[in-house]
């Protein structure tokens, strides 16, 4: 089993000084029954934040930034687009969103935010869809904030996770290859399209924000990496409240988190059972696992009492 917790300790101001007090009991015990291996590090530049890289690797898969490819991932648990997809062919997540103008750049409203009424989100792909077609590109419909899209277009074509871009000017993430002028034509389309389309017009009526462009992430293909799904478990519980510094709401999640999944955790590892965990902060993912350790490490735990802001503080 690996564990990979995503937000584990956010660069905010208020969350970082949470860390101090914060107590993990389960957590604590469990890093002190497992051993220190491989560290990951990012920048802020990067397409694909940690959590997702940790999470690739866990996964067997390169550490390609940008190039992870979750649609395709994702389209092979669908029962319908797995009997006959193939693992070269390549896929993109589509998520619909809001994209605000302001003087100097754009910036995207949290997708997760918007509101959908009963087969709304179904409507607009297929709107989408029409204009899709002239680029050899398909769309299937995964859940209202995320569709799946299929076309060689997303073969080698690094995109941003939309982490990167919630609540955030877009400009600098926008892919800028040559085989992404299309999708940008598309992105522009759509925007003139929607402006007055009567699916948005209905959302104004109703007080919700109209739907103007998509983001494209999550790009690439399976061939090449691994197929199976081994045991890892990727937490997103504390990302919302780390990525809004609402550090109550963090300490909540980390407690949460700690008093179930951990408390788990470690009942595994006192019954002698694999156990990986990942701590993913902004720079620095550290990696642990369960070790025969050597004597002189039991003689080390044996007096060591590390808190939790140590271990964390260092991500």
């Amino acid at each position: 089993m690996h564990i990979v917790i995503a937000a584990a300790a956010p660069a905010g101001p208020q969350c970082h000084q949470a860390l101090a007090p914060l107590r993990l009991p389960h957590l604590l015990q469990l890093l002190h029954w497992l051993t220190p291996t491989t560290t990951l590090t990012g920048h802020s530049e990067n397409l694909s934040p940690l959590h997702e890289r940790a999470h690739a690797l866990a996964l067997g898969w390169p550490d390609t930034d940008g190039l992870l490819p979750w649609a395709a991932w994702a389209a092979q648990t669908q029962p319908d687009l797995a009997a006959t997809m193939r693992p070269e062919n390549a896929w993109a997540y589509i998520t619909p969103c809001h994209w605000q103008a302001q003087a100097d750049h754009v910036t995207m409203l949290d997708p997760a935010q918007l509101s959908w009424a009963a087969g709304e989100s179904l409507a607009f792909m297929q709107t989408m869809q029409n204009y899709c077609n002239d680029d050899g590109i398909t769309l299937h419909w995964l859940n209202d904030s995320t569709w799946l899209a299929e076309g060689a277009v997303f073969q080698h074509l690094p995109t941003a996770s939309l982490e990167r871009v919630r609540n955030a000017p877009i400009d600098r993430w926008m892919p800028r290859q040559p085989q992404a002028k299309a999708l940008r034509r598309l992105q522009n389309e759509m925007q003139m399209l929607l402006y007055t389309h009567p699916l948005n017009q209905e959302r104004s009526a109703h007080q919700r924000t109209p739907i103007n462009s998509f983001w494209i992430s999550g790009t690439g293909a399976l061939a090449g990496h691994t197929h199976g799904t081994p045991a890892c478990t990727l937490v997103t519980a504390l990302q919302k409240a780390g990525a809004n510094d609402d550090a109550p709401s963090w300490q909540q999640a980390w407690h949460d988190l700690d008093s179930g999944l951990l408390a788990q955790a470690l009942q595994r590892v006192r019954a002698g059972h694999s156990m990986q965990l990942t701590l993913c902060g902004n720079t620095h993912a550290q990696s642990f696992a369960l070790q025969a350790p050597s004597l002189w490490q039991r003689i080390q735990r044996r007096f060591q009492n590390t808190p939790t802001k140590t271990w964390l503080s260092t991500l």
